[in-house]
């Protein structure tokens, strides 16, 4: 039997996550805030993370909302609207809070590396070479699942990464050639992930 507090946090995940698939949920308001706020000061952005999953076709629901700047687009950012709808997660932080809506907005930088932080040959792109779509700028879907493979890779609290991975491939459909697309780096790991989503959903070769 649940407790009380249990109780409650079961039916709010539950209204978050009818809210989510409805198109009406806080972190979907925050994102749409966030991409016409980039857009009205001219930086360039890539959303990334499950948003971007959302868009591609593999629906899952998040609370915050990934986004790609360089580091002179988040100077910009911080410059213009820190105090005016955006506070800092942490003192001096890059990761940042809509004020208005209390949803987390997780800051990458380009040309950092995901999962581990390490060097390795994938890493956070240039938000210039971003992709228009669903109303905001999207991370290019090889280079999603790129960053999604070498941070899953690298970290080992980053599985989910991979999960995604597998999960887009089922609902996108995602064919075996698909990484043709991919860096070498991790198309291995593409193809045990492509293999293994086989197991419920049939060739998709």
């Amino acid at each position: 039997m649940l407790t009380e507090s249990q109780e409650a946090r079961f039916e709010a995940a539950l209204r978050n996550a009818e809210e989510f698939f409805m198109g009406k949920a806080k972190v979907q308001r925050a994102l749409a805030e966030l991409a016409r706020t980039l857009d009205e000061l001219e930086i360039p952005y890539a959303i990334a993370g499950a948003m971007a999953l959302n868009a591609y076709g593999y629906e899952r629901v998040t609370t915050d909302v990934d986004v790609i700047l360089t580091s002179e687009g988040l100077a910009a950012l911080k410059a213009r609207k820190l105090g005016r709808g955006y506070l800092e997660r942490f003192p001096g932080g890059r990761s940042l809070r809509d004020t208005a809506l209390g949803v987390d907005i997780d800051v990458l930088i380009t040309g950092e590396y995901p999962g581990d932080g390490k060097p390795k040959p994938i890493a956070f792109p240039d938000p210039a070479t971003a992709e228009g779509g669903a109303g905001y700028r999207l991370v290019s879907l090889p280079k999603l699942v790129e960053l999604k493979l070498a941070s899953g890779m690298t970290a080992p609290h980053r599985l989910k990464d991979l999960a995604d991975v597998l999960e887009l491939i089922r609902a996108a459909k995602l064919p075996l050639s698909f990484e043709e697309s991919l860096h070498p780096y991790v198309r291995e790991k593409y193809r045990e992930l492509h293999q293994a989503a086989q197991g419920s959903t049939g060739d998709q070769r």
